[in-house]
């Protein structure tokens, strides 16, 4: 079945808001987590510009890459290390006005300059990590945070995750 987005306007948060019900549709009847990921990370780049983002699935002590939208990315991160490391570690969001200024920062693009890493939570485990990026400083605040976390909630319940 195809999908289109309705076009979105306004704020940020008016287009969050527009957006959510649009991925709740989205996912409904799809059973794989891939394609849903993957329609997700379109939606988002879409609506909202990003430079970059994209699901790192947690695999033992790693993150690994899954769908994403944008440049070429790190395939691994490790437990810990990192704005996505630290999020899966620290099981809560994390934003990072300047990455050049986070203490053991991965630079997968020299042009990602802030950064948002939300953890994907499903029975009281991290389970992936959803991953933004920005060629913008201090581009990131709480109303990212509040609506990928209720994107991240959202995943959570997707089948096969």
């Amino acid at each position: 079945m195809s999908h289109s987005l309705i076009p979105l306007s306004g704020t940020k948060e008016e287009i969050y808001k527009q957006l959510l019900p649009q991925l709740r549709h989205l996912v409904r009847d799809e059973e794989n987590h891939t394609a849903n990921l993957a329609n997700i990370t379109a939606a988002l780049k879409s609506a909202l510009g990003f430079f970059w983002v994209g699901f790192y699935l947690v695999d033992g002590p790693w993150l690994v890459l899954g769908p994403f939208q944008g440049e070429l990315a790190c395939t691994r991160i490790a437990f810990g290390k990192g704005v996505c490391g630290k999020a899966r570690e620290q099981q809560q969001a994390i934003i990072v006005d300047d990455v050049d200024k986070f203490d053991g920062h991965i630079a997968c693009s020299s042009k990602s300059r802030s950064e948002i890493v939300v953890p994907v939570i499903k029975n009281n485990k991290v389970i992936a990590v959803i991953d933004v990026d920005s060629e913008q400083l201090a581009a990131f605040d709480d109303v990212d945070r509040r609506y990928l976390t209720q994107i991240a909630d959202l995943v959570a319940g997707l089948p096969g995750l």
